[in-house]
């Protein structure tokens, strides 16, 4: 798969159209299973258990994607400062957001040190960055 600013992003589909929902329509159900037992008089600690243990497995897997997500941001900072230093010998502009160097990524080198300074310079938006790349640099690892 070819990618461009048109084509670039990427879902995991087992986490976002198996476990994601999955983990929604079992909250959701556990809800359903507390209110509608409370509602007939039938409270009992299994269906808070129930709840309670529903909302805690979604938050772990809502962390869990977070941290991803953040561990991949630092990945995508080093890997970037690198890669300025290598084709400038210059250390890579503190200002520069995390957002603005994932739409860095992917400019080729030859326009990388140019569009990075543009980017300070004229402080360019995330969608401003793509959509300036003439060259575009696939990255098929971020999801």
């Amino acid at each position: 798969m070819e990618q461009n600013y048109k084509k670039h992003a990427m879902i995991d589909p087992h986490f976002h159209y198996v476990l994601a929902p999955l983990v929604i329509i079992i909250v959701i159900l556990a809800i359903i299973q507390f209110v509608s037992a409370t509602q007939n008089g039938d409270f009992s600690l299994t269906n808070v258990i129930l709840v309670i243990g529903s909302v805690m497995f979604f938050l772990i897997v809502a962390k869990m994607r977070l941290y991803v997500l953040r561990l991949q941001d630092r990945i995508i900072r080093s890997e970037e400062s690198f890669r300025y230093f290598v084709l400038t010998g210059k250390r890579l502009d503190i200002n520069l957001s995390i957002k603005q160097l994932i739409a860095l990524r992917f400019a080729s080198d030859e326009e990388f040190p140019t569009l990075v300074l543009k980017t300070v310079e004229e402080n360019l938006m995330p969608e401003q960055i793509k959509q300036s790349v003439k060259e575009w640099r696939a990255d098929y690892y971020r999801v």
